[in-house]
């Protein structure tokens, strides 16, 4: 019998990697670099999640175009290149994908990371081969409007019903809902337990481990070996 959700679909940042810190020192660089006021931890936490261009005008309304630009550009090159801190995967997170593909599930990702970015931690993790299709804040809108999830619908050709969005934040939670599709809140990234139990998850879980186990118990997946590694 095939499980409740064929698909599941995964954020990325704060959902599958640990990278929180890192974006919250590259914004604070980025907003430096070009003048702009720094709006704070928790306002740029608030809106990790949310494509480059959509972030910086959530934090930055009074700004002007140029300024917007400046900070895009720098945030940019202080991730990608100036920032050399090492980010990780959360405790469970190889291991629990390799067993969820392993037992038929179809895994993706919809992210508000740009394409390169994307691709490059991918790359760097090992993790490609993981996933039947991915989808970017750069190629499509900005969470938490549908079109990723949409895209990756009609790209593996499966309809809303069958498929499960797992992220941190409201973005991920409206996007879902918009796309009529479940969805699953984790409460260790950035947005938290009352704020995302507010778009009515099918649950509310705090580690990844959690998450493994929640889809074992859903769907029948009998190996427990992830969930150790």
């Amino acid at each position: 019998m095939k499980p409740r959700h064929e698909l599941i679909i995964f954020d990325w940042d704060g959902t599958l990697m640990d990278s929180i810190a890192k974006i919250v020192r590259c914004f604070a660089a980025a907003f430096e670099d070009a003048g702009a006021p720094d709006p704070g931890e928790d306002a740029i936490r608030h809106i990790i999640g949310l494509g480059l261009g959509e972030a910086v005008t959530e934090l930055l309304p009074e700004a002007n175009a140029t300024t917007r630009d400046q900070v895009v550009e720098r945030y940019r090159q202080h991730f990608l290149h100036l920032d050399q801190t090492g980010m990780e995967l959360f405790p469970g997170v190889r291991a629990g994908l390799e067993d969820l593909s392993a037992h038929g599930y179809l895994l993706a990702i919809a992210t508000g990371k740009a394409r390169r970015g994307l691709d490059r931690v991918l790359r760097d993790t090992g993790t490609a081969h993981l996933f039947c299709a991915t989808r970017c804040a750069d190629e499509a809108f900005s969470k938490p409007h549908p079109r990723m999830l949409e895209d990756i619908l009609e790209q593996v050709g499966l309809e809303a019903g069958t498929a499960l969005m797992v992220g941190d934040t409201t973005y991920d939670m409206q996007m879902a809902r918009h796309a009529g599709m479940d969805r699953l809140a984790v409460t260790y990234g950035v947005h938290g337990r009352e704020l995302l139990a507010e778009h009515d998850p099918l649950a509310c879980l705090d580690s990844f481990t959690e998450v493994y186990e929640w889809l074992r118990r859903m769907g029948g997946v009998s190996s427990v070996t992830a969930v150790n590694s």
